[in-house]
């Protein structure tokens, strides 16, 4: 799977370590992880976590891709991020409620064919509260 590169996974970033990783040829794959969200004063919300990453107004959350060696050691070679910048406001009030939670679904395939990287924004992941 991808360009050459053998033993493909993926995970989601915390901090600066890739975590929870998945084969990447998997049928599916499934993160769950808190996420704060707080009401800024001037209005719209702002995320925070350590799965959370970028400047306020432009926050994501990546899943990384790379390949795992015999020793167990993950290198990077790709990335997507996840915008939650992207979220539909109503969404956003939906998950937010104490019940609910904010889901994303997307492929894992890039239009390339290979690993899904860049920027992932709607229509490229859809957004609930679920």
């Amino acid at each position: 799977m991808g360009e050459g590169y053998d033993n493909v996974h993926v995970g989601v970033q915390c901090r600066k370590e890739v975590v929870d990783l998945h084969p990447g040829d998997a049928d599916s794959a499934t993160w769950s992880f808190e996420v704060d969200a707080r009401d800024l004063a001037e209005g719209g919300v702002d995320f925070y976590g350590p799965h959370v990453q970028g400047r306020r107004g432009e926050r994501f959350v990546y899943l990384s891709w790379g390949t795992v060696g015999t020793d167990g050691a993950f290198t990077m070679f790709r990335r997507a991020k996840l915008m939650l910048s992207a979220v539909d406001p109503a969404v956003m009030a939906a998950a937010r409620r104490a019940s609910a939670r904010l889901v994303g679904r997307l492929g894992l395939t890039g239009g390339d064919g290979g690993p899904r990287c860049a920027a992932v924004r709607p229509p490229g992941i859809v957004w609930s509260a679920e």
